[in-house]
Protein backbone atom coordinates (compact mmCIF):
# COMPACT_ATOMS: atom_id res chain seq x y z
CA UNK A 1 0.00 0.00 0.00
CA UNK A 2 1.22 3.50 -0.87
CA UNK A 3 -0.40 6.62 0.54
CA UNK A 4 -0.16 10.42 0.33
CA UNK A 5 -0.35 12.58 3.47
CA UNK A 6 -1.67 16.16 3.44
CA UNK A 7 -1.99 18.75 6.19
CA UNK A 8 -1.74 22.49 6.79
CA UNK A 9 -1.11 23.60 10.38
CA UNK A 10 -0.57 21.26 13.31
CA UNK A 11 -0.51 22.18 16.98
CA UNK A 12 2.35 21.15 19.26
CA UNK A 13 0.00 19.07 21.42
CA UNK A 14 -0.85 16.93 18.39
CA UNK A 15 2.77 15.91 17.80
CA UNK A 16 2.49 12.63 19.79
CA UNK A 17 -0.50 11.55 17.67
CA UNK A 18 1.32 12.46 14.45
CA UNK A 19 4.40 10.57 15.63
CA UNK A 20 2.24 7.53 16.38
CA UNK A 21 0.69 7.76 12.91
CA UNK A 22 4.03 7.73 11.11
CA UNK A 23 5.39 5.03 13.44
CA UNK A 24 2.43 2.85 12.47
CA UNK A 25 3.15 3.44 8.77
CA UNK A 26 6.75 2.39 9.33
CA UNK A 27 5.78 -0.69 11.37
CA UNK A 28 3.32 -1.79 8.66
CA UNK A 29 5.90 -1.04 5.93
CA UNK A 30 3.53 1.40 4.21
CA UNK A 31 5.28 3.75 1.82
CA UNK A 32 4.13 7.37 1.83
CA UNK A 33 4.66 10.72 0.17
CA UNK A 34 3.96 13.88 2.15
CA UNK A 35 2.87 17.41 1.29
CA UNK A 36 6.05 19.49 1.14
CA UNK A 37 4.86 22.31 3.42
CA UNK A 38 3.66 19.76 5.98
CA UNK A 39 7.01 17.99 5.88
CA UNK A 40 8.75 21.33 6.54
CA UNK A 41 6.61 21.75 9.66
CA UNK A 42 7.11 18.21 10.93
CA UNK A 43 10.73 17.36 10.23
CA UNK A 44 11.91 19.18 13.37
CA UNK A 45 9.21 17.59 15.55
CA UNK A 46 8.73 14.09 14.16
CA UNK A 47 11.23 11.26 13.76
CA UNK A 48 10.70 9.69 10.36
CA UNK A 49 11.94 6.12 10.04
CA UNK A 50 11.39 6.01 6.28
CA UNK A 51 14.49 7.15 4.44
CA UNK A 52 14.45 9.42 1.41
CA UNK A 53 11.14 11.09 2.21
CA UNK A 54 9.30 11.96 -0.99
CA UNK A 55 7.11 15.07 -1.10
CA UNK A 56 4.43 16.52 -3.36
CA UNK A 57 3.27 20.03 -4.20
CA UNK A 58 0.52 19.45 -6.74
CA UNK A 59 -1.59 16.74 -8.32
CA UNK A 60 1.11 16.37 -10.98
CA UNK A 61 3.34 14.77 -8.32
CA UNK A 62 0.78 12.00 -7.82
CA UNK A 63 1.07 8.82 -9.77
CA UNK A 64 -1.08 5.74 -10.33
CA UNK A 65 0.56 4.07 -7.33
CA UNK A 66 -1.23 6.21 -4.71
CA UNK A 67 -3.90 4.10 -3.02
CA UNK A 68 -5.24 6.58 -0.43
CA UNK A 69 -4.79 10.20 0.63
CA UNK A 70 -4.73 10.96 4.36
CA UNK A 71 -5.90 14.42 5.42
CA UNK A 72 -4.48 15.48 8.81
CA UNK A 73 -6.57 18.37 10.11
CA UNK A 74 -10.18 19.48 10.14
CA UNK A 75 -12.87 19.73 7.51
CA UNK A 76 -11.20 22.68 5.78
CA UNK A 77 -8.02 20.66 5.36
CA UNK A 78 -9.98 17.79 3.86
CA UNK A 79 -11.66 20.16 1.39
CA UNK A 80 -8.18 21.25 0.25
CA UNK A 81 -7.40 17.70 -0.84
CA UNK A 82 -9.93 17.91 -3.69
CA UNK A 83 -7.44 19.95 -5.70
CA UNK A 84 -4.93 17.08 -5.42
CA UNK A 85 -7.22 14.08 -5.84
CA UNK A 86 -9.30 15.64 -8.64
CA UNK A 87 -10.99 12.98 -10.77
CA UNK A 88 -8.48 10.24 -9.97
CA UNK A 89 -10.84 8.33 -7.68
CA UNK A 90 -8.22 8.14 -4.90
CA UNK A 91 -10.16 7.70 -1.61
CA UNK A 92 -9.68 10.38 1.07
CA UNK A 93 -9.31 9.51 4.76
CA UNK A 94 -9.95 12.44 7.10
CA UNK A 95 -8.09 12.28 10.43
CA UNK A 96 -9.63 14.93 12.68
CA UNK A 97 -6.91 17.08 14.21
CA UNK A 98 -9.12 20.16 13.92
CA UNK A 99 -12.26 21.31 15.65
CA UNK A 100 -15.62 19.97 14.44
CA UNK A 101 -14.44 17.15 12.20
CA UNK A 102 -17.73 16.48 10.43
CA UNK A 103 -16.07 15.26 7.22
CA UNK A 104 -12.78 14.37 8.87
CA UNK A 105 -14.58 11.95 11.14
CA UNK A 106 -11.76 9.64 12.27
CA UNK A 107 -10.29 10.67 15.62
CA UNK A 108 -6.57 11.31 16.04
CA UNK A 109 -6.38 8.38 18.45
CA UNK A 110 -7.92 6.06 15.83
CA UNK A 111 -5.19 6.27 13.19
CA UNK A 112 -3.89 2.74 13.79
CA UNK A 113 -7.44 1.35 13.62
CA UNK A 114 -8.00 3.27 10.37
CA UNK A 115 -4.83 1.85 8.81
CA UNK A 116 -5.85 -1.66 9.90
CA UNK A 117 -9.27 -1.14 8.30
CA UNK A 118 -7.60 -0.15 5.03
CA UNK A 119 -5.39 -3.24 5.09
CA UNK A 120 -8.28 -5.55 5.94
CA UNK A 121 -10.77 -3.86 3.62
CA UNK A 122 -13.20 -3.33 6.52
CA UNK A 123 -14.33 0.16 5.62
CA UNK A 124 -17.00 1.88 3.55
CA UNK A 125 -16.50 4.25 0.62
CA UNK A 126 -18.93 7.16 0.64
CA UNK A 127 -19.31 8.52 -2.88
CA UNK A 128 -20.00 12.26 -2.79
CA UNK A 129 -21.40 14.56 -5.47
CA UNK A 130 -19.47 17.68 -6.49
CA UNK A 131 -20.62 21.05 -7.84
CA UNK A 132 -19.01 22.33 -11.04
CA UNK A 133 -18.80 26.03 -11.93
CA UNK A 134 -19.15 27.33 -15.49
CA UNK A 135 -18.37 30.99 -16.20
CA UNK A 136 -17.86 33.22 -19.22
CA UNK A 137 -14.45 34.23 -17.84
CA UNK A 138 -11.82 32.02 -16.25
CA UNK A 139 -12.38 31.35 -12.56
CA UNK A 140 -10.47 28.98 -10.24
CA UNK A 141 -8.38 27.62 -13.12
CA UNK A 142 -8.90 23.91 -13.67
CA UNK A 143 -10.18 23.32 -10.12
CA UNK A 144 -13.57 24.95 -10.66
CA UNK A 145 -15.47 22.42 -8.57
CA UNK A 146 -16.33 21.95 -4.90
CA UNK A 147 -17.60 19.39 -2.40
CA UNK A 148 -19.52 21.62 0.03
CA UNK A 149 -20.85 24.76 -1.59
CA UNK A 150 -20.67 27.53 -4.15
CA UNK A 151 -21.44 31.05 -2.93
CA UNK A 152 -21.94 34.54 -4.31
CA UNK A 153 -21.47 37.09 -1.57
CA UNK A 154 -21.19 40.83 -1.13
CA UNK A 155 -17.71 42.13 -0.35
CA UNK A 156 -16.81 43.74 2.96
CA UNK A 157 -19.61 46.00 4.26
CA UNK A 158 -21.09 46.86 0.88
CA UNK A 159 -24.85 47.07 0.30
CA UNK A 160 -26.93 43.97 -0.38
CA UNK A 161 -27.02 42.42 -3.85
CA UNK A 162 -29.76 41.38 -6.24
CA UNK A 163 -29.16 37.90 -7.60
CA UNK A 164 -31.48 36.79 -10.42
CA UNK A 165 -31.54 32.99 -10.39
CA UNK A 166 -32.64 30.53 -13.08
CA UNK A 167 -33.18 26.75 -13.22
CA UNK A 168 -32.36 25.33 -16.65
CA UNK A 169 -32.93 28.80 -18.06
CA UNK A 170 -36.33 29.25 -16.40
CA UNK A 171 -36.64 32.16 -13.98
CA UNK A 172 -36.75 31.08 -10.31
CA UNK A 173 -36.40 34.21 -8.16
CA UNK A 174 -34.54 37.47 -7.60
CA UNK A 175 -32.83 37.38 -4.22
CA UNK A 176 -32.26 40.67 -2.39
CA UNK A 177 -29.66 39.48 0.06
CA UNK A 178 -26.08 39.58 1.26
CA UNK A 179 -25.41 36.52 -0.87
CA UNK A 180 -26.58 33.15 -2.08
CA UNK A 181 -25.38 29.60 -1.37
CA UNK A 182 -25.76 26.56 -3.59
CA UNK A 183 -24.95 23.52 -1.50
CA UNK A 184 -24.49 19.81 -2.14
CA UNK A 185 -25.93 17.29 0.35
CA UNK A 186 -22.43 17.06 1.84
CA UNK A 187 -22.38 20.85 2.33
CA UNK A 188 -25.88 20.92 3.82
CA UNK A 189 -24.32 20.69 7.30
CA UNK A 190 -22.00 23.65 6.63
CA UNK A 191 -22.60 27.29 5.67
CA UNK A 192 -26.09 26.55 4.32
CA UNK A 193 -27.15 25.09 7.69
CA UNK A 194 -25.96 28.19 9.55
CA UNK A 195 -28.14 30.30 7.21
CA UNK A 196 -31.27 28.23 7.89
CA UNK A 197 -30.91 25.56 5.23
CA UNK A 198 -32.06 21.95 5.79
CA UNK A 199 -29.88 18.92 6.48
CA UNK A 200 -29.90 16.49 3.54
CA UNK A 201 -28.56 12.95 3.52
CA UNK A 202 -25.58 12.23 1.28
CA UNK A 203 -26.76 10.56 -1.90
CA UNK A 204 -30.07 12.45 -1.94
CA UNK A 205 -29.35 13.75 -5.47
CA UNK A 206 -30.37 17.30 -4.60
CA UNK A 207 -28.91 20.77 -4.33
CA UNK A 208 -29.97 23.45 -1.83
CA UNK A 209 -30.30 27.13 -2.75
CA UNK A 210 -30.03 29.17 0.46
CA UNK A 211 -30.09 32.99 0.63
CA UNK A 212 -27.75 34.77 3.03
CA UNK A 213 -29.63 37.38 5.11
CA UNK A 214 -32.44 37.94 2.56
CA UNK A 215 -34.39 41.19 2.74
CA UNK A 216 -37.70 39.39 2.13
CA UNK A 217 -39.59 37.66 4.94
CA UNK A 218 -41.12 35.14 2.53
CA UNK A 219 -37.87 33.90 0.99
CA UNK A 220 -36.72 30.50 2.22
CA UNK A 221 -34.16 27.88 1.16
CA UNK A 222 -35.31 25.61 -1.65
CA UNK A 223 -34.24 22.06 -2.59
CA UNK A 224 -33.89 21.25 -6.30
CA UNK A 225 -32.90 18.06 -8.16
CA UNK A 226 -29.19 17.92 -8.94
CA UNK A 227 -29.78 17.49 -12.68
CA UNK A 228 -30.64 21.22 -12.84
CA UNK A 229 -28.25 23.85 -14.18
CA UNK A 230 -28.51 26.84 -11.84
CA UNK A 231 -27.48 30.15 -13.40
CA UNK A 232 -27.21 33.71 -12.09
CA UNK A 233 -27.32 37.33 -13.15
CA UNK A 234 -26.06 39.78 -10.54
CA UNK A 235 -26.87 43.42 -9.85
CA UNK A 236 -24.84 45.34 -7.33
CA UNK A 237 -24.20 49.02 -6.57
CA UNK A 238 -20.62 48.10 -5.83
CA UNK A 239 -18.24 47.01 -8.55
CA UNK A 240 -16.92 43.85 -6.91
CA UNK A 241 -18.22 40.89 -4.94
CA UNK A 242 -16.98 37.46 -3.92
CA UNK A 243 -17.43 34.08 -5.55
CA UNK A 244 -16.32 31.01 -3.60
CA UNK A 245 -15.92 27.27 -4.03
CA UNK A 246 -15.62 25.73 -0.57
CA UNK A 247 -12.83 27.73 1.13
CA UNK A 248 -11.38 29.13 -2.12
CA UNK A 249 -12.63 32.51 -3.33
CA UNK A 250 -12.09 35.07 -6.08
CA UNK A 251 -13.23 38.66 -6.53
CA UNK A 252 -15.50 39.19 -9.53
CA UNK A 253 -17.85 41.85 -10.95
CA UNK A 254 -21.26 41.91 -12.59
CA UNK A 255 -19.79 41.17 -16.04
CA UNK A 256 -19.31 37.54 -14.98
CA UNK A 257 -21.97 35.07 -16.07
CA UNK A 258 -22.09 32.13 -13.66
CA UNK A 259 -23.79 28.74 -13.64
CA UNK A 260 -23.35 25.65 -11.46
CA UNK A 261 -24.22 22.03 -12.21
CA UNK A 262 -23.38 18.56 -11.00
CA UNK A 263 -19.79 17.61 -11.85
CA UNK A 264 -19.23 14.61 -14.09
CA UNK A 265 -17.04 12.94 -11.46
CA UNK A 266 -17.35 12.25 -7.73
CA UNK A 267 -14.98 11.81 -4.80
CA UNK A 268 -14.75 8.95 -2.30
CA UNK A 269 -14.53 9.47 1.46
CA UNK A 270 -13.41 6.56 3.61
CA UNK A 271 -15.72 5.78 6.52
CA UNK A 272 -15.05 3.22 9.24
CA UNK A 273 -17.77 0.62 9.69
CA UNK A 274 -18.76 1.82 13.16
CA UNK A 275 -19.39 5.36 11.93
CA UNK A 276 -22.28 6.69 9.82
CA UNK A 277 -24.07 9.92 8.93
CA UNK A 278 -26.63 9.59 11.74
CA UNK A 279 -24.03 9.01 14.44
CA UNK A 280 -22.04 11.97 13.11
CA UNK A 281 -25.15 14.17 13.33
CA UNK A 282 -25.69 13.15 16.93
CA UNK A 283 -22.08 13.41 18.02
CA UNK A 284 -20.91 16.48 16.11
CA UNK A 285 -24.05 18.63 15.83
CA UNK A 286 -25.67 17.37 19.05
CA UNK A 287 -28.73 16.32 17.05
CA UNK A 288 -31.57 15.36 19.42
CA UNK A 289 -29.51 16.00 22.54
CA UNK A 290 -31.90 16.69 25.42
CA UNK A 291 -31.29 16.53 29.15
CA UNK A 292 -34.49 14.51 29.48
CA UNK A 293 -33.15 11.70 27.23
Amino acid sequence: MRIAVYGRVLKDEDSPHIQSFFDTLSKRKIEFIIYENLYSLLKERIKFKQKDIKTFNSHKDFDSGIDYLFSLGGDGTLLDTLTYVRDSGIPIIGINIGRLGFLASIGKRETEAAITALEMGTYVLDERTLLYLDSNKSLFGDTNYCLNDFTIHKKDTSSMMTIHTYLNGEYLNSYWADGLIVSTPTGSTGYSLSCGGPIIFPGSENFIITPVAPHNLNVRPIIVPDDNIISFEIEDRNKNFLCSLDSRFETIDSSFELAVRKANFTINLVRLNDNNFLSTLRNKLLWGIDQRN
